[in-house]
Formats: structure tokens, sequence, C-alpha cells
């Protein structure tokens, strides 16, 4: 990416989304926008005042507004300007080569986000959350994104930061001056470290939640052949995804689908129906089933509730009870006392469930979306685990707890971008679309 080497060029791209639509707006950024407006819009005045949408003619035949925005009042930091007009695929290309030509160069994937960040107007962990505000597939997602940018994760971070700082003075004044300091300034540098521990240890117990929102739960729908799973996945989601038929092992491949849930995304997958078989097609499909099986966040093991519990449904329970839920099926058919009943051609039971699916939804605040920052604060905590180590231990040099306190400092560092070298940056903001 040269985003990094070469922002002071100005550049240009479609900041709406590509294809046909009824508007499209393209952003300029740079030192040269105005000169370039000048060029593909000359209908603007002399002087132009930001924020001010000026309507004409374009160079390239199509007419739009035109907004500019002052250095410092802008998304990027920069002077730049939005071109809103017709959302004409040909109308946009025109334009952006029009652009292009008056000396803009094409801007790179999160290339705007990027300029935001060098120019102090966002901080490393709000550009994420604008990443993963466009990736939002679910209001949850969306909500917890939305925290992101607003900058929580720096606010709550000024706790730890100021903690780690003074553990950090007092162990370096301890170095300096050990016979006035020695007993009453070690205590203090461990109460410290204790205290920043203990954000590190809140903040990563949110980790299991923020991974059910981002990735979602997924649910395998486990029993003997022809106990229902095609058919309360096809229920589930409401439309007639997988085969019924009354023929067992019809099933042979997964088939996954999806539905969402009090906001998380939940992944169902049909799967092979267990039972021994001599099928070598159908074998590999029961393997299959045995390893989503393991993966799974949650098992809903069916069995024909009109037929009754057999001997393969108790072995088959006994090995996945923890993290399963039991659901009798073909209620309408026969009644079982065991598990939920439910009948899929009726909907009967189908209520009591989602009730139970939802049981298994984590529920709380996650500290951040982003799995990089719980990678970062787990390399945080185990800098202060060894620097309390040191300070515990009177036979270890207390200026080896000043290293990883200063190393813990850096990562928070990384985690906010005050000091995120150029190729994290880089592997970052190359995951955002053009546009971004």
């Amino acid at each position: 990416m040269s985003g990094v080497a070469g922002w002071t060029e100005t550049i240009a791209a479609r900041i709406t989304a590509p294809g046909k639509g009824a508007v499209a707006v393209v952003r300029i950024s740079g030192s040269k926008t105005v000169e370039i407006l000048n060029q593909v819009a000359a209908f603007l005045p002399p002087v132009i005042s930001f924020r001010h949408a000026y309507y004409g003619s374009f160079s390239t035949g199509d007419d739009g507004l035109v907004t500019v925005f002052n250095e410092g009042a802008s998304f990027t930091g920069e002077l730049s300007a939005e071109l809103s007009g017709h959302g004409s695929p040909v109308a946009v290309q025109r334009l952006l080569e029009a652009i292009f030509q008056a000396g803009a160069r094409p801007a790179e994937p999160g290339e705007f986000s990027l300029r935001a960040f060098l120019n102090g107007q966002i901080d490393l962990s709000q550009a994420e959350g604008i990443r993963e505000t466009v990736d939002a597939v679910t209001d949850r997602q969306l909500i917890e994104s939305h925290r992101l940018r607003e900058g929580r994760i720096s606010q709550e971070l000024e706790g730890l930061l100021s903690a780690v700082r003074h553990a950090l003075t007092t162990v370096e004044a301890l170095t300096d001056f050990s016979e006035e300091l020695d007993g009453v300034g070690i205590d203090l540098a461990i109460e410290k470290v204790d205290e920043a521990k203990a954000f590190c240890n809140r903040f990563l117990a949110t980790q299991p939640l923020a991974r059910q929102i981002r990735e979602g739960m997924l649910v395998v729908l486990a029993g003997q052949p022809n106990a229902g799973k095609s058919s309360l996945l096809n229920a589930l989601i409401k439309e007639d995804r997988a085969i019924v038929t009354p023929i067992p092992g019809t099933t042979r491949d997964s088939i996954e689908e999806r539905l969402v849930l009090d906001g998380i995304p939940i992944r169902i997958v049909d799967t092979a129906g267990l039972r021994e078989s001599g099928d070598e097609v159908e074998q590999l499909g029961i393997a299959r089933t045995q390893d989503l099986m393991e993966q799974s966040d949650l098992i809903l093991y069916l069995f024909d509730g009109s037929l009754g519990w057999t001997e393969i449904d108790q072995d088959q329970w006994q090995r996945i009870e923890n993290k399963a839920v039991l659901v009798a099926t073909k209620s309408d058919l026969g009644q079982s006392d065991r598990g939920i009943g439910i009948s899929a051609l009726t909907g009967c039971g189908l209520p009591e469930l989602i009730s139970a699916l939802k049981q298994h939804i984590l529920v709380g605040e996650p500290a951040s979306l982003v799995e990089r920052h719980y990678e970062i604060m787990e390399e945080v905590r185990t800098g202060l685990s060894e620097a309390r180590t040191v300070l515990s231990n009177p036979g270890i040099p207390d200026d080896l707890a000043s290293v990883s306190l200063r190393s813990a400092l850096r990562k928070i560092g990384e985690l906010t971008g005050e000091s995120a070298p150029a190729d994290v940056l880089e592997q970052i903001f190359s995951q955002f679309c053009i546009g971004k």
C-alpha cells in the first residue's frame, strides 16, 4: 500500500457502493482539490464557501452537487470535496477519469481512513470501527461498531495507561533511590500492576461475547437418519432449503443457513444422519458431521419422538450432552417425555426451541469487536505478569520490571495507533474497501 509513504498526494475514489444507483458520490482529498475542481466543475464561484453545496454541470456532461471541506473539517483532515452525481456507472467512470486527468490518483483501499488517522482525525481503533461498521450484517454488530467509532476504546484505556505509567515511574524511582523507597515503592508498584492486570482481565473476559457477535454461533443439527433434521432446518429458515424424503440417508453433506436471534448471527448446519453405513459417500458425510459437532457452539440433537429413544440415541447423547439441546421431533405423530417436543410440519414447539437457542446467546457488552485488540491485550497482560514476578522476587533486579512495563505501554500504543509500526497500519487499512 503506497498510502503510508505517499499520503501527501491528492487522491479520489467513489465512496458510495459500486454499481447502478440513483446517486453516486466521489470524494477528492488533498492539496490539489480546488485546482482539480476548477477543471471538472467550472461552475464553482471564484471564492468557495466551505461546507456549502453548489449545483451545476460537470465537464463530463453530467450534473450534480459539489461540497468542499476545509483542512481539519473534513473526514480525512485534508482539503477535500465530495461530488454527488447520477449513479450511472458510465457517469461515475467519466467523472473519475476527468479527476485523475486533472491531477489526482486513484485512492487505495482504506486510504481515506488512513489519512484521517495520520492527520489525527481518528485513532486506530476508531478506524477499525469504520471497517466493522461497513462489514456489519446485524443490528448488534452495528451498535458495537458504532461504539468503536466513538472512540470508546481509547477513553477506557486511559485508566490502564495511568496505572502502567504509575507503576513504571515508581519502579524507575526505585532504581535511582532504592534505599529511600525500597519497601513502600515496591508495594505501590505492585498495587498499580495489579490494577492494570485487573483491567486486562475484564477486557479479555468479553472475548467470547465479541466473537459470538462478530462470527455468530455455530449450531449443528445432529441425530440419526430421518430424525427430522432437514425438516427443522427448513422450518427455522422458513423455506425449502434441504431435501426432505422418508428415505434414511438422503442428506449426505452438510447444508448451512443463517438466521439472526437477538442481534447474533446463527449458523445452522443440517448434517448427515449418524449411523453405521457401508456407503462410502455417506461415511464421508457422517465423518463431516462428527467434525462439525466438535467445532460447534451448540448441538441440537434430534430424535424421532414418535418412535422413541433408542440405544444409539443414548450413546450419542452421552458424548455431547454438555453442549447440546435435546429435541423430540414429529410431535404431531407421537409425544415423547424427553427433550423439547416439536413438529416441523405444524410449527408446534418451535417457539420453545427458539427460546432454548436464545438461552445460549451470551449477554453483556464486549470491550471491542476487533480480535486484534484482544490479542494485544493478552500480550499486555503477559508483560504485566512478568513485571509483577520481578517485583515480588527480591532476588531479581527491579529494572527488569521496567523492561516489561515499557513493553506493555508499547503494546497499548499499538492498539490505539500511537506506536503502531507501518506494516501493521498497512495490514489493517488494506482490509478496507476502496472509498473508505
